[in-house]
């Protein structure tokens, strides 16, 4: 008699069904939108191979061999989170920085009308469009950049945006990025210093205006490039 397949699918799907109901909903992350779409999305087929036994657990999965600091996958509920609190519209263009293996992009493509996905990494970004198109998602495309370079000008061509994600952390955000919310557009990220860090979701409200909401407390690697303020006080 043989064992059961661990990695067998409907041994994922039990997964991705307790990661909803155990992680992500007492995370407070009840928009039927986004619960929906984390059970569509096989979160598993965006994990590095090496990891796809874990891809449903409570934890950031590291995209590398050996791996690099800040090249992870983010924790579901921290996805699942801050896709809730940004209500992406179907009519909305975002940009993502930071595309990791593409599985934010195929979240957001699910909600919005379109993703640009930027990576500092070549051979992330070569893995996160292979498996976007395995996906058969068509509205989401992942574009080799630093972000942050010339003042965010692989970002600024297509601006305004509706809608900004970077995924990961920075120490704060550049006023250069928020120039390219679209009014009304939101921007959210995680900013800090560990061990203290907060869901930071910046809304333009006019010309040179912004609402800043931080309700929730995580931590996450830092996105490459991004300006560190100097830790140095006279």
């Amino acid at each position: 008699m043989t064992s059961p397949n661990p990695a067998a699918p409907e041994s994922f799907d039990l997964a991705r069904f307790n990661m909803i109901e155990q992680q992500i909903r007492p995370w407070e992350v009840l928009d039927a939108r986004v619960l929906a779409l984390l059970g569509q999305v096989r979160r598993e087929d965006f994990a590095p191979p090496a990891h796809r036994a874990l891809a449903f657990t409570d934890m950031e999965l590291p995209l590398t061999h050996p791996a690099v600091n800040g090249q992870v996958m983010l924790a579901p509920r921290v996805e699942a989170r801050l896709l809730q609190d940004l209500a992406i519209k179907p009519t909305d263009k975002v940009l993502e920085v930071g595309a990791g293996s593409g599985h934010m992009a195929a979240l957001i493509a699910g909600l919005g009308q379109r993703v640009v996905s930027l990576e500092i990494d070549d051979a992330l970004a070569q893995i996160a469009r292979a498996n976007l198109q395995l996906a058969g998602i068509a509205n989401a495309s992942v574009r080799l950049a630093d972000a942050c370079a010339q003042d965010f000008a692989a970002c600024r061509s297509e601006a305004p945006w509706d809608v900004i994600v970077l995924s990961g952390s920075v120490a704060e955000v550049p006023s250069a990025l928020l120039s390219l919310l679209a009014p009304g557009g939101r921007l959210a990220t995680i900013v800090g210093q560990e061990p203290m860090m907060r869901a930071t979701i910046i809304t333009r409200t006019g010309d040179a205006t912004f609402a800043t909401a931080q309700p929730w407390d995580s931590v996450a690697p830092r996105l490459r490039h991004f300006p560190e303020p100097s830790r140095f006080r006279f």
